[in-house]
């Protein structure tokens, strides 16, 4: 028995590659992990190599542990985490954070983990006002398995259409980008439209 991947094997090289992408994304925001998910997605749906229910099960794992140390950085060092939320902001908007992370911190944390750019500073908060670990990680599983499912069903949609996986791989990526682009569309115009309101 070896221990070297078979780089020939392109399960072998694709999980290890789905997990830390996702792993290392999730942490720092550089890797687009919903692009990976569907791109593995739509490999499974036109080759052997990959499962769909490994790709899922690898996906949530890499962004439940991406998700969690996020949360524990914040949680960890809470007096520096509270000072970056708190930059600019009156006294009593932490006192709002807190009450609403008490009445619907699990919204909350799903919501932050679909909206794109919205689960970095959903996790930080959540650390900083100190909410406990024993609601943020079934909340967290919760929205890393919503958050999997969404993107690879991108990746299966273009995987039914193409056969090739590597035009299905590429539809999977454009159709990430663009629900990306059409979520960050729709969270700019609430925010406008509350701005107006208030």
């Amino acid at each position: 028995m070896t221990l070297a991947l078979d780089w020939s094997d392109t399960s072998s090289i694709g999980y290890p590659t789905l997990f830390l992408g996702v792993l290392i994304g999730s942490i720092v925001p550089v890797v687009p992990t919903g692009a990976l998910v569907g791109a593995a997605a739509a490999v499974a749906m036109t080759t052997p190599h990959l499962s769909l229910p490994l790709v899922l099960l690898v996906a949530t794992l890499g962004a439940m542990l991406g998700d969690t140390a996020t949360f524990a950085v914040a949680r960890l060092g809470s007096t520096a985490a509270v000072r970056w939320l708190a930059r600019g902001q009156r006294p009593e908007r932490l006192v709002s954070v807190r009450e609403r992370f008490t009445r619907r911190g699990w919204q909350l944390v799903v919501i932050g983990r679909l909206v794109p750019a919205g689960r970095i500073p959903v996790l930080l908060a959540a650390g900083a006002v100190e909410y406990p670990w024993r609601r943020l990680v079934p909340a967290t599983l919760a929205a890393c398995v919503l958050w999997a499912v969404a993107y690879a069903l991108l990746g299966v949609l273009s995987g039914g259409i193409f056969d090739s996986p590597v035009v299905a791989t590429l539809l999977a990526a454009v159709l990430v980008l663009l629900v990306t682009v059409v979520l960050n569309l729709v969270a700019r115009w609430r925010r406008g439209r509350t701005k107006v309101d208030s």
